[in-house]
């Protein structure tokens, strides 16, 4: 998202690079646009999942969806997993393999599964199962996470000095990384040594790192070396032992997942490696999620979700046994711990199609595509009845005007129809309009004394006729337009239609000012000084006339859709003579915003009860 951000506008303050050719994407629509296929490359490229970061983008992203921003986040999608496909061809890292563009599956699909099962209708029920457990699971992290990002966020608050509070931020970080450490080396000690179940051939015809990558592949920790027997065309580990808790916390969540999704290790794992590994993960990551710590959440997430699948995989192992026969083969831990990660994932992010999606392309486990869909399903469902998508919860924390596809109002446990009201009833009366002609010293007396960004222009088509609104003009065009005198006017000029100069698009559409002090200064002048009380600045050439409004009468719902969807950040709201008489920002249609006012509203326009109206009409 960032480098999206970076190459729609393809200019640096720092490098000192503007190349003029890229300019007309200097506009909102377009940087949204960027910043859209630019996170759906960063996912395609991580996951190799391009189909899944053009999902990610249509269900996450974006608020406004075409099918021209389709095919292009489409294209950004296919070019981002084809380049890193053709680096991890030919590097290890900075090592050169000698093998260019020769894609190879184990590097393609992060969790390849290789022995695909048939399914049963039977296997039904404990997706079901994992589906309802994933979002209650879900839930919870989302609540803890919450409640633990709120305490970090007030003791962060408590500390006056900046020094003292980026101390605090280092030190929470490195007792985190102590906790982690601590709990991996030393909780793995106080697990036996389990024998290997199924034992690895190798050829001894392979190269000789093959053989050494036995070690690699189960962790040993503290259990004694394996003695290998060395027979006339095979080696094979004769009495090899691993730790199961060491495996799962020692090794990196990437191979510790592909261990949990490999097929065919039925008993590998017991129920107090798998139940331990569970809880560590899970209370570390609501620690972790949020503070300082540079940690992804999707690999912890993943790896909760498929230790809870291989535990409820267990169960069934442990009731049915392991099964031989085709028709119950289903019956296999490391296909729940697949379906039981895509859930817990799904509780947590409320995702659904795209994750459905990334969970086949980085498994290629297409056979089980019905049952992840199921689980995922039925997890977003689960945890939408307790509370928001973590990232929601985060942006709502950190109080940043986020608007969701929907908006959900609930007063009084009761959720209320936004149908039923009004643009009129979450406006902002009493708005500051400005002129087509505007005085130098009121504006800068207006923008020092208010913080809007953005004002509605009127204007009279006829001089006994009253002000009709016209258009809008922001905060910081404003400010530009007060930089350059040479477009400053005279009184005995103010009948004139247009000023002599007119600044051009490129100087008028900057992104922020590039000297707040200077600017503050300016304003101070102009504002004291008389001989700026004599000039005006002509606005009509560079307010927006296409600026969207709505009456006072519209439907607060298809209000909401309308601001959300292009992406606004103020709209005007008129009456039926186009009179302006509010406007509404962001903030005013968040949740909490819409409950409070809506709330009130509904409470004094709620009827009297029988009783009450039967004593009025007595007195």
């Amino acid at each position: 998202a960032i480098i999206g951000y970076g190459l729609s506008q393809f200019k640096s303050e720092i490098l000192g690079i503007h190349l003029p050719s890229l300019t007309r994407f200097w506009n909102s629509a377009d940087k949204r646009n960027f910043i859209t296929a630019g996170a759906g490359a960063g996912i395609a490229s991580v996951f190799h999942a391009p189909v899944g970061g053009l999902l990610f983008t249509l269900e996450e992203v974006a608020s406004f969806w075409d099918i021209k921003l389709a095919w292009q986040t489409f294209f950004c999608c296919m070019m981002a997993a084809f380049t890193t496909d053709l680096l991890s061809s030919s590097l290890c890292g900075f090592v050169y393999r000698g093998q260019f563009g020769f894609f190879k599956a184990e590097k393609r699909i992060l969790f390849w599964v290789k022995n695909l099962l048939d399914m049963s209708v039977l296997a039904f029920v404990p997706a079901i199962f994992l589906g309802i457990l994933g979002g209650l699971l879900g839930a919870l992290f989302v609540f803890l996470n919450i409640k633990i990002n709120k305490l970090r966020m007030w003791f962060f608050s408590t500390i006056p000095k900046t020094s003292l509070r980026k101390t605090a931020k280092l030190l929470e970080s490195v007792l985190i990384l102590v906790l982690t450490i601590t709990a991996t080396v030393y909780v793995p000690y106080f697990f036996h040594c389990t024998p290997v179940k199924i034992l690895p051939t190798f050829d001894l015809t392979s190269k000789p790192e093959n053989i050494s990558q036995v070690k690699w592949q189960i962790s040993e920790y503290n259990c004694p070396p394996a003695a290998l027997q060395i027979g006339p065309e095979l080696v094979k580990n004769s009495n090899q032992t691993f730790n199961e808790a060491a495996a799962l916390l020692g090794e990196n969540g990437m191979r510790g997942i592909m261990y949990l999704f490999r097929r065919g290790t039925h008993e590998e794992f017991g129920y107090a490696s798998l139940l331990t590994a569970l809880v560590f993960y899970f209370l570390l990551s609501c620690l972790t999620a949020g503070s300082a710590v540079a940690s992804g959440l999707v690999i912890p997430m993943l790896y909760i979700g498929a230790l809870y699948g291989r535990i409820v995989g267990l169960i069934l192992v442990s009731i049915f046994g392991i099964q031989t026969d085709e028709n119950a083969a289903w019956i296999d831990p490391g296909l729940f711990a697949a379906v039981g990660a895509a859930s817990f994932f799904s509780g947590v992010s409320r995702l659904t199609i795209s994750l459905t999606v990334i969970m086949v392309e980085i498994t290629n486990d297409v056979q089980s595509l019905l049952l992840i869909m199921l689980a995922v399903m039925l997890a977003k469902v689960v945890g939408d009845w307790f509370n928001m998508s973590l990232y929601s919860s985060l942006l709502k924390l950190k109080c940043i005007p986020y608007l969701d596809a929907e908006p959900f109002v609930c007063h009084k446990k009761n959720w209320i129809n936004l149908e039923l009201f009004a643009a009129s009833d979450v406006m902002k009366p009493s708005v500051k309009v400005l002129h087509l002609k505007e005085n130098v010293a009121f504006l800068a007396q207006l923008l020092t004394n208010t913080c809007h960004s953005g004002f509605p222009v009127v204007c009279k088509s006829k001089p006994d006729q009253a002000e009709v609104f016209l258009g809008t003009i922001t905060r910081l065009e404003l400010c530009v337009l007060l930089e350059n005198e040479a477009i400053f006017e005279t009184e005995a000029m103010e009948d004139s239609h247009s000023s002599s100069i007119i600044l051009p698009y490129q100087k008028i559409r900057v992104e922020k000012l590039h000297d707040q002090q200077w600017m503050t200064m300016l304003l101070d002048r102009y504002s004291t000084d008389p001989q700026y009380q004599q000039l005006v600045i002509n606005l009509e050439p560079y307010i927006n006339k296409s600026a969207v409004s709505v009456q006072a009468h519209f439907s607060l719902q298809r209000t909401y859709i309308i601001f959300r969807s292009l992406g606004l950040r103020h709209l005007t709201v008129v009456d039926l003579q186009n009179q302006v008489v509010g406007i509404i920002t962001r903030k005013d249609l968040m949740s909490f915003q819409l409950e409070e006012k809506l709330g009130l509203r509904q409470t004094s326009q709620q009827p009297q009860s029988d009783e009450e109206s039967l004593l009025q009409e007595e007195i």
